[in-house]
């Protein structure tokens, strides 16, 4: 029998975690059956549990894939870039924003209701709260952040706005109007000199 490159494997795996993630956000975790899986990969139940042991740990995958992505954002530029690319994806792809957005907000309930997984969530959580103070620490170090407020109560603040930012989108507020919002929140955490 041939062996498989290790980036056949690799594509494989990016093309199971693309599929479900459309699936995860259209019907929640629960609703993600295996068969709606199949359908949204174009691949066989077989060959999507060849790559994860079970559901589960698809949508964790999926969810620390997305937890990476956002703290290599926020490594380079920021939080507030990050909820910047959440409002474009939103606006420019309502499609790609409600994926984004879907698998987000089922990590959010299933934290809220299911123990074993908010276990498991904490270990992988802290990349996205350790970039996020990195590079707050590094605009502080720069000159940049405002030296009043310590750092943890910043990340605590830009957490947060994230978190309503991802409610107002739940709920279908509108969106268009929100990008000055998020200049005030990042002229909120500058250093202000004085002349």
């Amino acid at each position: 029998m041939p062996r498989v490159s290790q980036d056949h494997l690799d594509a494989r795996r990016r093309q199971i975690l693309d599929g479900s993630r459309s699936c995860f956000a259209r019907y929640g975790y629960e609703g993600a059956t295996v068969r709606r899986l199949e359908e949204a990969t174009q691949l066989s139940r077989g060959a999507i549990f060849h790559h994860f042991k079970d559901k589960e740990s698809l949508f964790l995958a999926l969810a620390e894939d997305d937890a990476t992505r956002m703290a290599d954002v926020v490594a380079e530029q920021g939080l507030v870039q990050v909820m910047r690319n959440l409002l474009d994806a939103s606006s420019a792809s309502p499609a790609l924003g409600a994926d984004w957005l879907g698998t987000r907000l089922e990590v959010s309930r299933r934290l809220r209701t299911d123990q074993e997984f908010r276990e498991r969530w904490a270990q992988r959580s802290e990349q996205l709260t350790a970039a996020t103070r990195a590079r707050l620490q590094w605009q502080k170090d720069a000159g940049n952040l405002r030296d009043d407020v310590d750092i943890d109560v910043l990340t605590a603040y830009l957490e947060l706005v994230l978190e309503g930012l991802l409610s107002h989108l739940a709920m279908g507020l509108p969106a268009q109007h929100l990008s000055p919002v998020l200049d005030l929140v990042e002229e909120s955490v500058r250093r202000h000199r004085t002349r």
